[in-house]
């Protein structure tokens, strides 16, 4: 530097806040990871082990994807931060952006080797030699979003959050300097991605600081304590509320004796409170008998359910020029719920989860009478 030019590789340093000199400010020294706190330790290996708990499934779907038997062996999980992380990874990656919107909010991301990205792109649209143009990376955004499903379903399952889910894939290949790794420390699941062939990468899975901690309590069940604590609060008072309730509930429901009585004492001098028991109406629906024996006539009769991915409309030439290997764009983006469909009618959406080595669908939301009588 001594004209005064910058290299390429401290432009992309520069653009992505790193100091290219490799020297730290103070704050940043200071902010160097040291060793993890035992809670640290502890939210590290619970989610150390979940991700291991489904490498399996994920290795089951890739060869779903590419045909060939292609696996991840355990990941290792570390808390690291950016000048730590990034010398370890080659010049050039390719990154996969794939944060959870809700359940646990916040960055999410894959990044591996471009070769790797080479390999299943080429793996999976049957082509040797491929580029990573911008088909190439919609191709690997899929492969990762579909491992995303995975370990959501399996989070789901474990955590019994149903609300989890992830933002659409935005693939890139870019220089390691301009990844968008998440701020201060975060957590870093390494992978070896074995292709086949010989051909064995490294694969890296990087959850922020907030969302991997959310996870882990999630997973160890400190997350419903912690609220669990905060609804019940603390101290006398804590056991005062749920006594009281419980004595005012059994005065509603007409229980005598010793309820009633402390409900009263609680009061003090004041006079007793005569409590009555309230008969409400049933909110049941009445079902006609003779109605429901009509309908238990044809509860035996099979209808065709249908799962639809997406639509779209080819002229004639176009669908006689289709071969092998001819993708098909769809009228639904990544990430959007598919249609459920009885006898051809749309009842429910859902989306799709993988069951050991088959596919599935979550339904995710049930459609009203009222619209589907409108899309009649």
């Amino acid at each position: 530097m001594s004209d005064g030019a910058l290299s390429q590789d401290e432009i992309d340093a520069l653009l992505a806040g790193v100091n290219p000199s490799g020297d730290s400010d103070a704050g940043a020294a200071a902010a160097s990871p040291a060793a993890a706190s035992e809670e640290g330790d502890n939210d590290r290996r619970a989610v150390e082990d979940f991700l291991a708990s489904t490498v399996d499934a994920l290795s089951s779907n890739l060869s779903m994807m590419t045909n060939p038997e292609v696996s991840l062996r355990n990941p290792q999980v570390t808390f690291t931060d950016r000048d730590v992380f990034l010398p370890s990874l080659p010049e050039r990656v390719t990154a996969t952006k794939i944060n959870f919107s809700s359940g646990f909010p916040g960055d999410h991301l894959f990044l591996m080797p471009e070769d790797a990205a080479k390999g299943i792109a080429s793996l999976m649209n049957k082509e040797e030699n491929i580029t990573l143009d911008e088909m190439a990376l919609s191709v690997i955004g899929e492969a990762v979003s579909t491992l995303v499903g995975t370990q959501i379903t399996a989070l789901t399952s474990k955590t019994g959050n149903k609300s989890i889910a992830a933002t659409p894939p935005e693939t890139t290949s870019v220089p390691k300097g301009v990844v968008a790794l998440p701020g201060g420390n975060f957590l870093a699941a390494t992978y070896e991605l074995d292709l086949g062939g010989g051909k064995s990468y490294q694969f890296w899975e990087i959850l922020g600081a907030e969302v991997s901690g959310d996870i882990a309590r999630a997973l160890t069940g400190g997350g419903d304590n912690k609220g669990d604590a905060a609804m019940r609060g603390n101290g006398p008072g804590r056991n005062a509320a749920p006594n009281k309730g419980g004595s005012t509930m059994g005065g509603m429901a007409g229980g005598g004796g010793s309820d009633r009585n402390a409900a009263s004492n609680m009061g003090g001098g004041m006079r007793p409170t005569n409590v009555q028991s309230v008969q409400y109406p049933s909110f049941m629906p009445q079902t006609n008998p003779q109605e429901q024996g009509n309908i238990g006539l044809i509860m035996d009769v099979y209808m065709e359910m249908t799962v639809e991915l997406g639509r779209t409309r080819k002229l004639i030439k176009e669908i006689l020029n289709m071969g092998e290997g001819t993708i098909i764009e769809l009228d639904k983006l990544a990430g959007e719920p598919v249609d459920i469909l009885v006898n051809h009618k749309l009842i429910a959406k859902g989306e799709v989860v993988v069951i050991d080595e088959n596919f599935g669908v979550r339904v995710t939301e049930i459609v009203s009478p009222m619209e589907r009588m409108t899309d009649i």
